[in-house]
C-alpha cells in the first residue's frame, strides 16, 4: 500500500513540476492577496498585526483550493480518472498518494507565504514549535479534505465553482483554529494556542479516517 501511495504521489508531483502551476501561478496570486490586505489596512497597523494569522490562512485557503482543483483537473480532462479506477491500485493508496502530493504542494505554498506575513504585517514569531505544529496540522487537514471533496466534484461540469462551496464550510473550523494558534505563536494573542493546534490535529485525523473508508466509494460514484 505504501509503495502504491508513493507512486501516485510521485506521479502528481511530477506533473506539477513540469507544469509549475504552484510556483508560477498559485503562489504569486496568494501573495497578492496578502499584499492587498496590507495596502487596505495600512492605516491601521495594529489591526493588521492582530489579523495576520487569519489573513495568512485565508491566503492558504485560496491557494490550496486552486491546487486541489488542479489535482483533479489533471485526472478528469484526459479521462485519467477512468484509468485510475482500472489501474489496480487500491483506493486507500490512491487517497494517501493524492493527499501526500497535495500536502507537499500546500507546504511549499505556506513556506512562500510565511515570510510574506512577517514582512508585510510587521509580526515576529515567539513560538516556533506551535507555529510549525499548527501549520502541519492545517496542511494535513487541507490535503485530506481536498482529496475527499475534490473526488466528489471531479466528474461534474460545475466543479470549478462547486469545489470552493464544498470546501469552505468544511475547512472553516480549520481556518478558525489555525488563526487562533497562529495569533498565539506570533505573540498577538495570549491564549490556548496548543488547544487550537490540537483541535486541528483532531479534525485532520477524523477526515483522514473518513477518507480511508469512503474514498473508494466516492471514486466509483464520481
Amino acid at each position: 500500500m505504501l509503495a502504491e501511495a508513493l507512486l501516485v504521489a510521485r506521479k502528481d508531483l511530477r506533473v506539477e513540476r513540469r507544469a509549475k502551476i504552484a510556483l508560477g501561478q498559485v503562489a504569486p496570486l496568494a501573495l497578492l492577496i496578502l499584499m492587498v490586505f496590507a495596502f487596505a489596512l495600512d492605516a491601521n497597523s495594529s489591526l493588521l498585526e492582530r489579523g495576520a494569522g487569519g489573513l495568512y490562512w485565508l491566503a492558504v485557503l485560496y491557494g490550496g483550493t486552486l491546487l486541489i482543483q488542479r489535482s483533479f483537473d489533471v485526472e478528469t480532462d484526459d479521462g485519467n480518472m477512468d484509468a485510475l479506477r482500472m489501474s489496480g491500485i487500491g483506493s486507500t493508496s490512491l487517497f494517501l498518494g493524492k493527499a501526500s502530493a497535495l500536502f507537499v504542494q500546500i507546504t511549499v505554498l505556506e513556506l512562500i507565504l510565511g515570510p510574506g506575513i512577517v514582512l508585510l504585517y510587521n509580526v515576529r514569531v515567539v513560538d516556533w514549535v506551535l507555529l510549525f505544529a499548527a501549520a502541519t496540522a492545517g496542511t494535513v487537514a487541507f490535503s485530506v479534505c481536498g482529496v475527499l471533496w475534490g473526488v466528489m466534484s471531479a466528474g461534474l461540469r460545475v466543479r470549478a465553482t462547486l469545489l470552493p462551496l464544498l470546501l469552505v464550510p468544511v475547512l472553516a473550523p480549520v481556518l478558525l483554529a489555525g488563526s487562533r494558534a497562529f495569533e498565539t505563536a506570533l505573540g498577538v494573542r495570549t491564549g490556548a494556542g496548543w488547544t487550537w493546534a490540537g483541535l486541528m490535529f483532531v479534525i485532520a485525523a477524523v477526515h483522514t479516517a473518513v477518507g480511508l473508508g469512503a474514498f473508494g466509494f466516492l471514486l466509483e460514484e464520481g
